[in-house]
């Protein structure tokens, strides 16, 4: 990436840039203000940035929150979910372009979760120069505007996501919690709930109670039970990917995205080790919640089908589901679907043999759930 892109990126894309002075004061103060100094640019931008975000916080409250509490989530939100790196974001921009049953949380608005009502429309025309045209990790079209994934909103609002352990990952343990929130106290879990619950109803209040939400965010994929809890009637696609194709796709993810979002340096030698026990965790608990989903409210594609043939795909979707309109979304879809004829994925070096049988190794039981077969 060119030196002025990845400064850009590093500046307009940490997620913490949308978070308030409150909440960051006490995110440093778990974390025992312990920001390694190659860092401290990033922190002092936060600093600076959460003193204007709080600003606009309490207008924005003052304005609107008894008009957000009122709001009613009328139409069971769908989620897309799926492990990092399976083509979540590729479904996600598809799916969007069907601008008539869904509405979706942009990027501009999971960052800046407490301030978007008063703000996105100024600081997305002010701003838009600091955003490139493409994410680093995979060359994908990226603006304010673009569908983004949810997880970033309730990390803003409640502390609570495994994300953290990235920024701070002396504490990675502590925040890998917060994936499943399997053993979390049910204090925090509710919390969780109730601050996801809340960034959805001010989406609702924003695009109107006629479409339903379209989110997505991979550690959703091990959230399920929880999800169903405050939306029992939700509807979920589940898309899978070749595990050795993601294995080697999220290596890539750390040294691009994650890069930027660092205020402790993190051990680059056990990133093999974590990618691989996130990967078992995510799964262990998607498929412990699997069967929670009622039937008829769950679909599962391939990233391949996706691939090859997205417009038959999301049609399998739509009957799926039982989502109607599909004769008048498909031609909005299919012509984005036309624009992405360019597009260049990116390209690895093959695994080497240990290292094919160590992920044969580790997850065999998932390879069989998902029908891949051990190669």
């Amino acid at each position: 990436m060119q030196p002025v892109l990845k400064h850009r990126w590093s500046i307009s894309h940490n997620y913490l840039a949308g978070i308030t002075a409150g909440d960051w004061f006490r995110l440093l103060r778990e974390n025992r203000f312990a920001v390694n100094p190659v860092y401290w640019h990033r922190g002092t931008f936060v600093s600076l940035l959460s003193l204007v975000n709080s600003y606009h916080r309490r207008k924005e409250e003052a304005e609107f929150n008894a008009r957000i509490a009122a709001t009613q989530i009328t139409k069971a939100p769908l989620f897309i979910i799926g492990h990092w790196r399976s083509g979540t974001t590729h479904l996600h921009n598809l799916l969007a372009q069907d601008d008539t049953r869904f509405a979706y949380a942009n990027t501009y608005q999971v960052v800046n979760p407490h301030t978007f009502l008063r703000t996105e429309e100024i600081n997305t025309r002010r701003f838009a120069w600091m955003i490139p045209k493409t994410r680093p990790m995979d060359n994908m079209a990226l603006s304010f505007d673009s569908p983004q994934e949810d997880e970033f909103a309730p990390l803003l609002i409640t502390l609570l996501s495994s994300y953290l352990g990235v920024s701070f990952p002396r504490r990675e343990d502590h925040y890998t919690r917060y994936l499943s929130f399997a053993g979390v106290p049910r204090a925090e879990t509710e919390a969780w709930k109730t601050g996801f619950e809340w960034f959805l109803k001010k989406l609702t209040f924003k695009h109107g109670a006629d479409r339903a939400l379209l989110l997505k965010s991979p550690p959703h994929t091990a959230r399920i039970r929880l999800l169903l809890e405050r939306f029992p009637d939700a509807r979920f696609v589940h898309i899978h990917r070749r595990p050795e194709e993601v294995f080697q796709s999220f290596r890539h993810y750390y040294d691009t995205a994650m890069w930027h979002t660092y205020l402790q340096r993190p051990d680059r030698s056990r990133i093999d080790d974590e990618i691989i026990q996130r990967y078992r965790d995510l799964f262990q608990a998607y498929f412990a919640d699997l069967d929670l989903i009622p039937p008829g409210n769950f679909h599962e594609v391939s990233f391949a089908d996706l691939e090859r043939d997205p417009i038959a795909t999301v049609a399998g979707i739509y009957d799926a589901l039982s989502i109607d309109g599909s004769d008048q979304a498909l031609p909005k879809i299919k012509a984005y679907a036309d624009t992405l004829g360019g597009y260049e994925k990116n390209r690895f070096h093959p695994l080497t043999s240990p290292e094919k049988q160590r992920l044969r190794e580790a997850w065999s039981p998932i390879y069989e759930r998902l029908g891949y077969r051990i190669e």
